[in-house]
């Protein structure tokens, strides 16, 4: 499968302050990236992933990123593409 670039918006309860968030994923679908997500912010904030509320998924250009394992997933194509313009 393709690998594709999808941001994650959505909000996670840190002590007594509900923290929105936004990340950038590499995945081969939405579920997976979604599963990237809530595995990286349950185990970094020792939160539960039913206590994480993704709000929305989207599927974006890799070069709108400005995440560096973004870039570096995509770097092929996106120098490609910056050559092309």
């Amino acid at each position: 499968m393709n690998m594709k670039a999808y941001r994650i918006t959505g909000t996670l309860p840190l002590g007594a302050a509900t923290q929105k968030f936004t990340q950038d994923v590499a995945a081969n679908s939405i579920d997976d990236a979604k599963h990237i997500v809530l595995s990286t912010l349950g185990g970094r904030h020792k939160v539960n992933r039913r206590q994480i509320s993704i709000e929305s998924t989207e599927e974006i250009k890799p070069s709108s990123s400005k995440d560096p394992k973004i870039i570096h997933e995509f770097r092929n194509e996106i120098e490609s593409s910056s050559e092309e313009e």
